[in-house]
């Protein structure tokens, strides 16, 4: 009887601990955005959200990243119209990815755009993996 009984508390006291675990690990989780887009005037917006996600989330905001792919790729050769991006970007820490696909379909060589944007291979791919890490995923 007393066997029964000392197993019955620890079988208890084992799920009640666990349950705290799985609780603090829920809590000390990030909030990670990445958001695709295909037109660069929508970088705009995108940082306002970024801005008010980050406020909203407070200690729990991550990161939040930025994938411009498609066509649209060709005018971030236009350095001086993507300074003021990639200012706002760094200022409300947020970061502009590039996808190397589309560079290489339009014809854009990477040294034509700015060194503060990250070049991956596959920008779609990219998004993809983010959603399998938990990022909150959006395109534009």
């Amino acid at each position: 009887m007393k066997v029964y009984f000392l197993s019955s508390i620890a079988l208890i006291f084992a799920l009640f601990t666990s349950s705290v675990y799985a609780q603090e690990k829920i809590v000390e989780q990030k909030e990670n955005y990445v958001i695709l887009t295909k037109k660069i005037p929508q970088l705009q917006p995108i940082f306002l959200s970024a801005e008010a996600l980050a406020k909203e989330d407070g200690e729990q905001f991550g990161e939040f990243k930025i994938i411009i792919c498609g066509k649209t790729v060709q005018e971030l050769t236009d350095k001086e119209m993507m300074q003021k991006y990639v200012e706002k970007a760094a200022k409300l820490n947020v970061e502009l990815v590039v996808c190397g696909f589309s560079l290489h379909k339009f014809g854009v060589e990477k040294n034509n755009i700015s060194p503060e944007l990250k070049i991956v291979e596959n920008g779609i791919l990219y998004n993809l993996q983010l959603q399998k890490k938990g990022y909150t995923s959006l395109s534009l």
